[in-house]
C-alpha cells in the first residue's frame, strides 16, 4: 500500500509540473513555452509610467515615459535586449521624443563621420556641371548685349 501511495504522489507532481512545450491544436508542430519571469508595470496618475518584463529566453524590455513634450505628447526612454538566431547578444538603448526614435546599439550601423572624403567621380562632376553653369551664363550675356542678338532696339 505505501508503494501505490508513493506512485501516486510521484505522478500527481509530474502531471502538475509545468510543461515547457505543447503541440498547437491545429497542427502536430511542437511549440516552446516561454515563461515569463518578471512583468512589472507601474502607471502613475500624471501620465508617468515605467514597465520591465524578462522571459525565460533572454528576452528583456524596460521603459519609462512621461508626458512631457510639446501638446502632452510622451517622451519615452529604454532598452532591450535578446539572443539574435545567430547566437549574438543584442542590446538597444533608446528615446523617443520630439526628434523620432533615436536607438543605440553595438550591432547598429553608423554613418560615417561628416565631412568624409568625397569620390572623385562626384568632385569631376560637380566641376562639369559649374563650367555648363558659367558658358550658358556667358551666352546669355552676349545675347542680351549685342544688338543682333535675342534682344534688339526698338525701331
Amino acid at each position: 500500500m505505501n508503494f501505490a501511495l508513493i506512485f501516486a504522489c510521484v505522478a500527481a507532481v509530474a502531471v502538475a509540473a509545468p510543461q515547457y512545450s505543447y503541440v498547437t491544436p491545429d497542427s502536430s508542430e511542437e511549440v516552446e513555452f516561454v515563461p515569463i519571469l518578471r512583468d512589472d508595470r507601474v502607471h502613475e496618475e500624471d501620465g508617468t509610467y515605467r514597465f520591465d518584463f524578462e522571459a525565460g529566453n533572454g528576452i528583456r524590455f524596460s521603459q519609462s515615459g512621461s508626458p512631457d513634450g510639446d501638446e502632452d505628447a510622451v517622451i519615452k526612454a529604454g532598452e532591450y535586449s535578446y539572443t539574435a538566431p545567430d547566437g549574438t547578444p543584442i542590446h538597444v538603448r533608446f528615446v523617443a521624443d520630439e526628434n523620432g526614435f533615436q536607438p543605440q546599439g553595438a550591432h547598429l550601423p553608423v554613418a560615417p563621420e561628416f565631412p568624409h572624403p568625397i569620390p572623385q567621380f562626384v568632385l569631376d562632376q560637380i566641376a562639369f556641371a559649374a563650367e555648363e553653369d558659367a558658358a550658358r551664363a556667358r551666352q546669355e550675356s552676349e545675347e542680351v548685349s549685342s544688338p543682333s542678338g535675342f534682344y534688339r532696339y526698338p525701331q
